[in-house]
């Protein structure tokens, strides 16, 4: 009772589409794409970073 079915969900897409467009819409998609893979390479770059000895002066 609490959850609601697929037409639910299509029809709140729909309405989604109506309101912002599908360029709008387009535009977050990449805005969005664009800083998930920022962050990763931020990420992936403070991994290399990083030498043993600090690790091990951090621990203590």
């Amino acid at each position: 009772m609490g959850s609601f079915s697929l037409w639910h969900w299509l029809i709140v897409l729909l309405i989604v589409v109506l309101v912002f467009g599908t360029k709008k819409l387009r535009n977050i998609g990449s805005d969005v794409g664009g800083a998930v893979n920022e962050f990763k390479k931020a990420v992936n770059d403070g991994k290399g970073e990083s030498k043993p000895d600090e690790l091990s002066d951090r621990n203590k």
